[in-house]
């Protein structure tokens, strides 16, 4: 594909990066099926409150799975689709706590914090590559993310 060159940035720094945002596109998917699941199942005192913001931040999920596998595109690579290579690659498990609330979102918590972890990593690379359309996507992200977690810890008491 033709792409790293019309774009001007060198193939051999994009095989890394592509193979970065494919462990993020591992995440992601794990993350969004864990947080599908909180939604479904969620029960107790929080569940007017959870069920509607599960919804919303999955949604939000599935588009940056779609976003991330775009990208990987654009940099002349090609996205993994398989749960079974996600479930190898991914740092965020699956999550079998999905009913109480309060394990639902600190689970969502440490989820963040491993997407915000490589993320970061994301952009050190990216930065290095020159890699500005990559870099801004994982920049927005963060600060998104960032927000989230400030708004789930505060849901905790904490």
């Amino acid at each position: 594909m033709d792409n790293p060159d019309i774009i001007g940035l060198e193939k051999t720094d994009l095989n890394p990066i592509a193979e970065k945002l494919n462990e993020l596109l591992a995440n992601y998917s794990v993350f969004y099926q864990n947080t599908r699941g909180a939604h479904w199942n969620i029960k107790g005192g929080d569940f007017f409150t959870l069920h509607p913001k599960f919804e919303e931040l999955y949604d939000n999920l599935v588009l940056k799975i779609d976003e991330i596998a775009e990208r990987i595109l654009t940099l002349g690579a090609t996205p993994n689709h398989n749960y079974s290579d996600y479930l190898t690659v991914s740092a965020i498990k699956e999550s079998k706590e999905v009913s109480d609330g309060r394990r639902c979102v600190e689970n969502i918590l440490a989820s963040f914090k491993i997407l915000i972890d490589l993320q970061r990593e994301l952009l050190d690379m990216t930065d290095k590559a020159e890699d500005e359309g990559t870099n801004s996507q994982m920049s927005d992200y963060i600060t998104e993310q960032e927000k989230e977690v400030w708004m789930y810890n505060s849901f905790l008491g904490k």
